[in-house]
């Protein structure tokens, strides 16, 4: 008789705590660009119902077998298109209203449990783009005309010296909930690398022939192969993507450079073919061809020699950013290393992942916690960058005619911060060659906006 009744108890505890409610823990919100997002932080996996209500806009998410904790924030809601985060009782489980200020395309998701990071619920509110008005008869010929300037404007930009920038995609690694590495004193990889990324675009928006473009501008999380995408939209010449290591023994020390692994190129390349439908544009690398129009033998063929020429260009570039991060850092690793990274497979953007040290290491993170060291990383990655395409400018590109006149000079413009010995630096120059070249001397004062002439290396 014990057992029966000890048995009976045991199953009604087992049935009590599957029944137990799951709890909403916290809500947070991140704002990129062109949306929102909302992550719900769960004690437990839950089921979920979520769809849209007009007059006024809300969405509406009914949680299964939930209750909300005492005490909840409210997320940061400034600059979103939530004004407010309402939650109210639904049997036995609890029905989130997100009011709006405005219509939006919802999607969600549940992230289940994984290392530290608790089950979540994902919302994204992506905005809603304006629609592009329909043109009337009258203008038909005017809007043939204006589809095809484009076309004619880059035939232009290659035969006219400079109209042609370099154009580097920076990716800062992570964001949003996802804030990489945590090191001593939990400063967040996410956070590291954006002020890194920042530095260096700004660098290389301030260098004639360049034009940078942050992939990541803020703190909210972006899908890896969506940043990937971001660089092949801007047709980008080169793709950078900034990280800091992280390893479970601290002593572990040094930036590393990667490229993409031959066995990620391979396994790209059937994922491109398999998608090729989907994936209209123009491979760049391939001498603009459409896939789309070729069968799957010579698409196949194009894209793996595309892939091959932007492999073999990335470890190059790879490889000069080592050898400079080398002048003013440990390196874990003397050559450029290769990985199946997902953010690194496009078909033709070179593309190198940078880890600029190790967060987990107490040294290395103290020095990526300083805005000195993070600058002189940034400088290295572009004096990398600068070396390289010095040495093979994409044709019709302002360094491209440059070199073509000899290394002609070129203008700076100073910015806050700068020093003579760091700009001279930069352009691969001794300090005295520059004071020379702009009649200064060793004790000038310099100020912001002021242009100096930049001699040929």
């Amino acid at each position: 008789m014990l057992r029966i009744v000890t048995g009976v108890l045991l199953c009604l505890l087992v049935q009590l705590a599957i029944a137990a409610p799951a709890r909403i823990d916290g809500v947070r919100a991140w704002r990129a660009p062109d949306s929102t997002r909302l992550v719900f932080d769960l004690s437990a996996p839950v089921t979920y119902n979520m769809f849209t209500l007009d007059s006024p806009s809300r969405v509406v998410i009914d949680v299964d077998n939930v209750a909300v904790a005492k005490g909840i924030a409210d997320p940061a809601l400034a600059g979103t298109p939530v004004s407010a985060v309402r939650y109210g009782s639904r049997g036995n489980g609890v029905r989130v209203v997100l009011d709006l200020r405005g219509s939006v395309q919802p999607r969600s998701f549940l992230l289940p449990k994984h290392g530290d990071k608790a089950d979540r619920l994902v919302i994204d509110l992506f905005d809603n783009k304006p629609a592009a008005s329909a043109p009337t008869s009258t203008a038909s010929t005017s809007s043939a005309a204006a589809s095809s300037k484009p076309v004619v404007t880059q035939a232009l930009d290659d035969l006219i010296p400079g109209k042609r920038d370099i154009i580097i995609a920076v990716d800062a690694g992570h964001g949003g909930e996802d804030p990489g590495a945590i090191g001593p004193g939990k400063i967040q990889e996410k956070a590291i690398v954006l002020a890194i990324s920042q530095q260096l675009v700004d660098m290389i928006n301030r260098e004639p022939g360049y034009k940078a473009h942050l992939v990541r501008t803020g703190d909210y999380y972006i899908p890896l192969r969506n940043r990937r995408d971001k660089a092949r939209q801007l047709r980008a010449d080169l793709f950078v993507s900034v990280h800091a290591d992280a390893f479970k023994n601290p002593s572990a020390a040094g930036a590393s450079v990667f490229a993409l692994s031959r066995s990620g190129a391979t396994s790209e390349t059937a994922r491109f073919l398999a998608q090729k439908e989907n994936e209209a544009d123009l491979i760049g690398g391939v001498g603009g061809v459409n896939l789309n129009e070729v069968d799957n033998v010579l698409a196949g063929v194009l894209v793996d020699l595309s892939m091959t020429a932007t492999l073999t260009n990335s470890l190059q570039v790879g490889d000069r950013v080592l050898k400079e991060m080398g002048k003013i850092t440990k390196l874990h690793k003397n050559q450029v290393e290769q990985a199946g990274f997902a953010v690194l497979k496009s078909p033709d953007v070179p593309s190198i992942l940078v880890e600029t040290g190790f967060i987990s290491n107490p040294q290395e993170a103290q020095k990526l916690n300083t805005p000195s060291h993070r600058r002189a990383l940034a400088e290295a990655i572009f004096r990398g960058i600068k070396d390289y395409f010095y040495d093979v400018p994409p044709a019709g590109t302002h360094i491209a005619w440059v070199k073509s006149q000899g290394g002609k000079q070129q203008h700076y413009t100073i910015a806050s911060g700068d020093t003579l010995s760091d700009i001279a630096k930069r352009h691969n120059i001794s300090l005295a060659k520059l004071l020379e070249h702009n009649g200064l001397e060793p004790s000038a004062v310099i100020r912001v906006g002021q242009k100096l002439v930049i001699p040929s290396s």
